[in-house]
């Protein structure tokens, strides 16, 4: 049975299996409440007494604790048009941006423009096209990254800065002999451990576009979790666990480099220790300022799965789960989960590349991505499932992070699967067999209130507002399943709600694309969403999948379920969106080529899988791994394309 309901269950399952022993909250902190005020984090007194916080929680079983997801998703910020940016040469005012969560928090990407230039990664090179404008159009450069695989980058003004990874493996009994990847973190880590990897930074100098210089290195051992860009700082998460066979042989604490200078990111006694996150390992909270090239960092032990950020804060969230006393599971998994199933959200406040704890709350539950997050007149918003059926909620947080409101027991056998916060309200779609898209008022934070609510076929994964009485619903259509409580997915739907009379929200307009296998990125990474308002456009990502007219059937009661459609298009659809007649198609892009037409596999991420759009003035440019193809934005008729070697 293919649902998300049976993704949930297993990871609740597993994490029961492992039996978490809960740790009590510490005391509500003293703060301004109008003003971010650093308190000092509860640091370790030794390195042995870290050491034994990691043991204690190895033999607890609490490394298995925390439920991670990386997510790795504006207050009415879209992919919208820009002013001029400070740029070599002069470009184009009227260009799309990244689409983010949050206005004035960029959010790191796969391509970035800046109106002139258009910025991607081919494998492992850093390519630079000179896009504006179209006639004189070229690739200007094309740099190798020094080994590391690229992630995501930054872009303000003459600097660039990216994120990757780098991995390397040791042998098991020659020691350091077999290391596959240069890195000056393992360098200096010698035998331990076994495998690893490190995160990098990298800064580069892109005043001269077809020369870009680097400038500047970090390497932490460890995971790229996430990043955010706020003036001139960018904030970035790295998580790495503990290698536990090393806890008897060597040092745990994770290492970094700058500009290949090793060092431990901080000593033992420099490391935070906020109950009740267990410590399975650590986490890494750095700076750079892109100008001046300082660095700050915040090291706790513990785990952090999704994270939110403001223009001054950020929210580190993650799940723990209780079961200081699991009888024989049976029926009960579901109250149990309920009763045990807690998010602590640790707050850090963000000045000027300074990074300092603020505070920690906790409510039930789970949380589904950062847009399940909200900061809104200093107070924290923050939705979540308790179990993977059970019931939902929202809760609002005060500055200090002390609980002020709360609305409770929101569809009882459902998830949310999406969630949106606009300014005084919220709005969510839960799950199960239908979807209900719930009006929520928050414009008194102590008391939030169910204003109305919708149930229609389907569901949507991502809510983006089109004013602050319309939104989009980008989801799955669905069939309830002929036996049994729940419902298959069918073909792409995306939505118009009307919530002006928030008491009767309505679906304005429907459109279903494709049948059963249908996907588009957009639908887990919002990056993927192309939309501007003003120009009535609308571009996704989409893989079509298609079962022919005569061999589609009414799902029977014996049948286990609904048929795949075959995979017959790949690329970028391109819509007229309007309040008056909803979608209309405008035509597809795809850079797949007939030759690759009898390759299934290109339509599942292949190399010319069409990832990403934005425009520069009247064209629209579509991004793959191995092309960059740019068409006429009024007649999407093809003008150029750029192979990446």
């Amino acid at each position: 049975m293919e649902t998300k309901i049976d993704v949930l269950a297993i990871a609740a399952v597993l994490a029961i299996v492992a039996i978490v022993l809960f740790v009590g909250f510490p005391s509500p902190g003293e703060g301004s409440g109008s003003e971010l005020e650093f308190k000092e984090v509860p640091h370790f007194e030794s390195y042995a007494a870290m050491l034994e916080a990691f043991k204690e929680a190895q033999e607890q079983g609490r490394s298995y604790g925390v439920m991670d997801t990386l997510v790795n998703v504006p207050m009415m910020a879209t992919s919208m048009r820009a002013g001029a940016a400070e740029t070599a040469a002069p470009g184009s005012t009227d260009y799309s941006t990244t689409n983010i969560q949050v206005e004035g928090v960029d959010e790191a990407d796969i391509v970035k423009t800046d109106g002139k230039y258009i910025y991607n990664f081919s494998k492992s090179k850093l390519v630079i096209t000179d896009a504006y404008p179209i006639q004189s159009s070229k690739i200007v450069s094309s740099t190798e990254l020094g080994g590391i695989s690229p992630l995501e980058m930054f872009v303000s003004g003459d600097k660039l800065l990216i994120f990757g990874n780098t991995r390397w493996a040791y042998a098991e009994e020659t020691g350091r002999e077999g290391k596959t990847e240069p890195s000056m973190v393992a360098d200096s880590i010698g035998y331990y451990p076994y495998y690893g990897g490190a995160m990098v930074a990298q800064l580069y100098d892109i005043s001269d576009r077809g020369n870009p210089k680097l400038e500047k290195e970090l390497e932490f051992q460890g995971n790229y979790n996430t990043s955010r860009l706020i003036g001139k700082n960018a904030y970035f998460v790295v998580t790495n666990y503990a290698y536990y066979r090393s806890l008897e042989d060597g040092d745990i604490i994770p290492m970094m480099a700058e500009d290949g200078v090793a060092s431990k990111v901080a000593e033992a006694t420099d490391i935070g220790f906020i109950p009740p996150m267990p410590a399975n390992g650590f986490v890494t909270i750095a700076s750079i300022n892109i100008d001046s090239e300082d660095v700050r960092k915040e090291t706790i032990v513990g785990s952090v799965g999704n994270v939110f950020a403001s223009q001054n804060s950020i929210y580190l969230a993650g799940t723990v789960w209780n079961f200081p006393d699991l009888p024989i599971i049976k029926d009960a998994v579901r109250p149990i989960v309920g009763d045990f199933e807690t998010t602590v959200v640790n707050k850090f406040g963000l000045r000027n590349g300074e990074i300092g704890f603020v505070g920690q709350g906790s409510v039930p539950g789970h949380v589904l991505n950062q847009f399940s997050m909200d900061e809104f007149e200093g107070n924290f918003r923050i939705a979540t499932t308790i179990g993977w059926n059970g019931s939902s909620g929202i809760y609002v947080l005060d500055s200090e992070m002390n609980t002020i409101g709360k609305l409770e027991d929101l569809a009882p056998g459902e998830s949310i699967y999406s969630a949106r916060f606009m300014g005084k309200k919220a709005y969510l779609v839960t799950f199960r067999k239908v979807d209900p898209l719930f009006v929520i008022d928050l414009s008194e934070p102590s008391d939030p209130r169910v204003l109305g609510k919708l149930k229609i076929p389907g569901y949507s994964d991502y809510l983006h507002p089109i004013d602050e009485t319309h939104i989009i619903g980008l989801g799955k259509e669905t069939i309830e399943a002929a036996k049994g409580d729940f419902a298959w997915y069918q073909g792409l739907k995306m939505a118009i709600f009307d919530v002006s009379d928030v008491s009767n929200p309505i679906e304005m307009h429907k459109i279903v694309i494709g049948d059963r296998g249908t996907d588009s990125y957009a639908l887990r990474d919002h990056k993927a969403f192309l939309f501007d308002r003003e120009k009535e456009l609308l571009v996704l990502p989409i893989m079509l999948a298609e079962i022919p007219e005569e061999q589609k059937k009414p799902l029977t009661e014996n049948q286990m379920m609904p048929s795949y459609g075959e995979p017959v298009f790949q690329g970028a659809f391109v819509f007229k969106v309007n309040l008056g007649v909803g979608f209309q198609e405008r035509g597809r892009i795809t850079h797949v080529t007939p030759e690759d037409e009898l390759k299934r596999g290109h339509y599942y991420g292949g190399e010319y899988s069409v990832k990403r759009s934005l425009y520069i003035g009247n064209v629209l440019y579509t991004l793959s791994e191995r092309m960059l193809k740019a068409n006429a934005l009024d007649s999407l008729a093809e003008l150029k394309e750029f192979t990446f070697e």
